[in-house]
């Protein structure tokens, strides 16, 4: 009889996505629908993007580098200048996006059983890139009330197990908004130290810290350098998702060889949006500022709205443009999917994710759940109103 492998069988959907079928019903019925539970920014992509691809007129749409095209790595090389990172040529290699970077990476570390620990909640498909890699996400749990800041160094170490291979981190948070301090990273550099294992870093909202808070990059921590590896990606910096295109970034040469093979092995990254990832290197400094000024106030609209809910508890996100509270709800799966089928004012209703897929702790973020302030002001206003009264009608149903 024909079957699939356990892979397969065992590569989790995402819980992202899992309510998409009913936000699309309630489309049909004519509900608008604010979407909070994916972050797909609204920002506008820069048109330095646009421009380079329509300026694009070779008469062959070649393969390229399986490294990457050489003008874009020198223009990840520029960008990381700027935060005093120095990477040669030949420790970045383009990726299909983020995603990717993660994908391999886990596949040049560990084998089939081996572990990377993570602190819950995390970016939900985490768990999906460990299972393509046969490897298993084993939670370091950080707790709301804490900020979602790490726990200490002897809990960390107790977790550890000879099939450990590293600790991975998404910094600043997705789906918490955590800021990692110096402190923390230089914790976790002792701990790669002490146990020889490596430190991955998925840095991809690094422009995203808010109220004068300083970014620590792991490669920030001296004497650690061979065992850190960065995962980057346009999507967010840029608002240009659909691009696909990011970066896996080492010191470590036996490593960056290893992956070096992987990226022969899916030929290359695609030529177009590579010509136009590299001209955003160009980006002026005015659109940072006006985007990190946009994301801290749909950060204080949420974040507010949140705290005058009855029993909604949450803290303060410092970065990324996520947050996660707990409801005063018993599901909180339930109650999205709820949000959607059974609720709307004048026709509008809000969107969430539940946070339950987050964590790989069973029984955690049942009634939590993931808000990305991705939308403008008066949007978010909206929103977060129909949101607060869709909390209250569900618990007097």
């Amino acid at each position: 009889m024909l079957s699939l492998s356990k892979r397969a069988v065992l590569m989790p959907a995402s819980p992202i996505r899992k309510l998409v079928p009913f936000a699309q019903e309630a489309k049909k019925r004519g509900i608008k629908v604010y979407h909070l539970n994916i972050g797909q920014p609204d920002i506008k992509t820069p048109e330095l993007f646009f421009e380079a691809i329509r300026n694009f007129n070779a008469p062959v749409l070649e393969y390229a580098l399986s490294q990457g095209d050489l003008k874009l790595i020198d223009s990840f090389r520029e960008y990381y200048k700027e935060w005093n990172i120095d990477f040669a040529q030949d420790e970045i290699i383009i990726t299909n996006g983020g995603s990717e970077a993660i994908i391999m990476s886990m596949m040049a570390i560990g084998d089939p059983g081996d572990e990377v620990l993570v602190p819950e909640p995390f970016y939900a498909n985490y768990n999906g890139f460990a299972c393509e890699a046969g490897m298993t996400v084993k939670p370091i749990t950080t707790k709301a009330e804490e900020g979602f800041h790490l726990p200490s160094k002897e809990y960390i170490k107790s977790l550890i197990k000879p099939n450990t291979k590293a600790i991975m981190i998404s910094n600043p948070g997705n789906p918490t908004g955590a800021v990692y301090t110096k402190e923390e990273l230089t914790m976790l550099g002792e701990i790669a130290l002490e146990h020889d294992i490596f430190l991955i870093g998925d840095e991809v909202y690094r422009e995203f810290v808010y109220d004068g808070l300083k970014f620590t990059s792991l490669m920030d921590i001296p004497g650690i350098e061979d065992r850190v590896i960065i995962c980057d990606s346009i999507s967010k910096r840029y608002s240009a998702c659909g691009a696909r295109i990011g970066c896996v970034c080492s010191k470590n040469k036996e490593f960056m060889k290893t992956i070096m093979k992987f990226a022969q092995a899916r030929l290359c990254a695609p030529t177009i949006e590579m010509i136009g990832a590299t001209a955003l290197v160009h980006t002026a400094k005015e659109y940072f500022e006006e985007v990190h000024h946009e994301y801290q106030k749909r950060r204080d609209i949420v974040y507010n709205a949140l705290k005058n809910i009855p029993g909604v508890v949450c803290e303060k996100p410092m970065g990324a443009f996520y947050v996660v509270a707990k409801l005063p709800v018993y599901d909180a799966e339930d109650f999205a999917k709820w949000m959607l089928t059974d609720f709307n004012i004048d026709n509008e209703t809000t969107m969430v994710a539940p946070a339950a897929g987050f964590y790989a702790t069973p029984g955690l973020g049942k009634d939590e759940v993931r808000l990305a302030y991705i939308l403008k002001e008066e949007d978010l206003v909206a929103a977060m109103d129909i949101l607060a009264k869709g909390i209250e009608a569900y618990k007097n149903r």
